[in-house]
């Protein structure tokens, strides 16, 4: 491999295109062009990752069932046929490998991005501009020559799938509906190819669906509620009594703010008292039942 390595660990794998009758062991190294499942000098199988049609964190074809627990499925087409691979390893060698995988399949690549195509219910005149795509811890960005679009995942409410015509072709569309000040956004993304739609919401899906599954089991009361609204809004600011926003005696703001530290929805920082992605999620859906 002429480029760089960027991941490189042992791990089980098996593919459609194997001979074999069971998983092999092997290494599964990574570049920005190609992923490399290599068992020895004589059995390898190249995927170019222009090829990569789906990935799939967790989920093992009906076929190899019972052989793979923590799995990454990678489709890919070859030879004009649809292939498939499994790579098995520890829960969290495939998490950071399943991050790194997404990233170099999508990072830069060409979108157009209409931000903001909505302000609370107001429709703007803004236009489709060309923007590059790459992702960022528990975040998405759209570089354009103008201006950079960052996206907190916390703070999507909403994802949307349609199709538009833009520049007189047809493009898969999706709306991200967000609240990144308090109000509801909608920023619009245009794929040139469905094949990178489908990839970008395979990772969003992850993604949102890792930080929904952490707060299942968090109850958080109407206090905790009202505490978490005040932060969100400025409140945990260094300097700023949250007391005094939310009428509350002080020692019990003080038991509150403990209790959701506890929580994981707040964490203390220089500036002050902030949310974490969980605490922005609980504050954006208890804002979007408010302006129902």
């Amino acid at each position: 491999m002429s480029e760089s390595v960027i991941a490189d660990f042992v791990a089980q794998f098996d593919s459609s295109v194997a001979t074999r009758s069971e998983p092999a062991q092997g290494r599964v190294l990574l570049s920005q062009k190609r992923l490399v499942l290599a068992v020895n000098s004589n059995d390898r199988l190249t995927v170019p990752l222009s090829s990569i049609v789906d990935i799939a964190v967790g989920h093992v074809p009906d076929d190899i069932q019972g052989f793979f627990e923590s799995t990454v499925t990678v489709a890919f087409e070859l030879n004009g046929r649809g292939q498939k691979a499994v790579i098995e390893a520890d829960d969290a060698t495939i998490r950071k490998f399943s991050t790194v995988l997404f990233k170099s399949v999508l990072n830069g690549t060409e979108t157009k991005i209409k931000h903001p195509a909505r302000v609370g219910g107001r429709v703007t005149d803004e236009s489709f501009v060309p923007a590059r795509l790459y992702l960022r811890p528990q975040t998405v960005q759209f570089r354009s020559d103008d201006e950079t679009v960052e996206i907190t995942l916390a703070r999507v409410t909403q994802f949307t799938y349609s199709s538009r015509s833009i520049d007189d072709r047809t493009h898969p569309v999706l709306e991200f509906q967000h609240m990144p000040s308090g109000e509801a956004v909608v920023t619009m993304v245009a794929m040139n190819t469905r094949r990178e739609m489908s990839i970008l919401g395979r990772y969003l899906r992850l993604e949102y669906t890792e930080l929904i599954n952490e707060l299942k089991d968090v109850e958080i009361s109407d206090d905790e509620k009202e505490i978490l609204t005040a932060v969100y809004s400025g409140g945990g600011q260094e300097g700023v009594s949250l007391a005094g926003i939310v009428d509350t005696d002080p020692s019990n703001v003080t038991m509150i703010l403990n209790r959701l530290e506890e929580k994981e929805l707040v964490v203390d920082s220089a500036s002050g008292t902030r949310l974490t992605p969980k605490g922005q999620i609980v504050v954006n859906r208890y804002l979007e039942d408010v302006n129902v």
